[in-house]
């Protein structure tokens, strides 16, 4: 086994942001035995590597937990083979994060039931273990969550839980339709990302449509503007997964249909 030396120890400590340098080492040094010093060398290393992966997997908890991600299908068991179309080389490359990196955002569009919520969900996933912080949430959740804010400040500071994330995932727009005063705090959230984070929006709309959504609201063409700069568009064409599943099911439970009686022979 090599023997650490106080240059590693240093690095160890200074991955853990603990105050403890250079000089630190050298005076437990000096207070200990020359025959001893590997060995404490070893044992600290050892320590603040334990330490330093400990506290990995609690920030990894923790982000989970903020993320709110909801239950989804991993990638692994996601059926690429049901949609007609549907560009996997595009998602494929997405996985890699550089979009976080570079601060663009995707848009995922298509039907109800394709998919996009669970595609959007794994992207989230792969972008908390990676050490970025994620927020998920319904675009109906957020709005609802930020109008029941009473004051203006507390309206400011709610919105930094959606604004701040390295990955806005905001599920479902168009589903539900929304006032101006929606269209604004929805503007106001992307307008306050752009090009500084990324953002991921799921929709059955394409972009022109999106003013069905918030019926005049003048801030739509700003947000669409903002949104789609510097961003990747996965289409999908399918139908919907959950409908062929409730249906296959269903399929499954029909009862057997029933033998036909024979009749019996009456003898005189």
């Amino acid at each position: 086994m090599s023997i650490p030396t106080s240059e590693t120890f240093t690095d160890a400590i200074q991955t853990l942001k603990l105050r403890l340098c250079e000089a630190d080492v050298r005076e437990v040094m000096s207070n200990s035995p020359e025959s001893s010093h590997a060995s404490i060398r070893q044992f600290l290393v050892e320590l603040a590597a334990k330490e330093s992966c400990e506290r990995d997997a609690r920030n990894l908890k923790r982000r989970l937990h903020e993320a709110c991600l909801p239950r989804f299908t991993p990638l692994d068991k996601f059926d690429w083979n049901h949609p007609r179309a549907i560009d996997r080389g595009l998602y494929k490359s997405l996985l890699d994060l550089e979009f976080i990196r570079n601060a663009e955002n995707i848009l995922f569009r298509g039907p109800s039931g394709v998919g996009k919520s669970t595609l959007a969900a794994n992207l989230g996933h792969a972008a908390i273990q990676a050490g970025y912080r994620v927020r998920f949430t319904s675009l109906s959740e957020a709005l609802a969550d930020l109008l029941r804010q009473e004051s203006l400040p507390a309206f400011e500071r709610r919105k930094r839980k959606y604004s701040t994330p390295h990955v806005l995932i905001i599920d479902e727009l168009g589903y539900v339709p929304c006032d101006t005063r929606a269209a604004d705090i929805l503007y106001a959230i992307i307008a306050a990302r752009h090009e500084q984070t990324s953002s991921i929006i799921t929709t059955n709309l394409a972009f022109k449509q999106w003013p069905d959504v918030f019926p005049g609201a003048a801030c739509v063409s700003a947000l669409v503007d903002r949104f789609i700069q510097h961003c990747h568009v996965l289409d999908i064409d399918a139908d919907s997964w959950r409908r062929k599943t409730a249906e296959q099911r269903a399929g499954k439970k029909k009862p057997a249909p029933k033998a036909p009686r024979k009749k019996s022979i009456k003898t005189q």
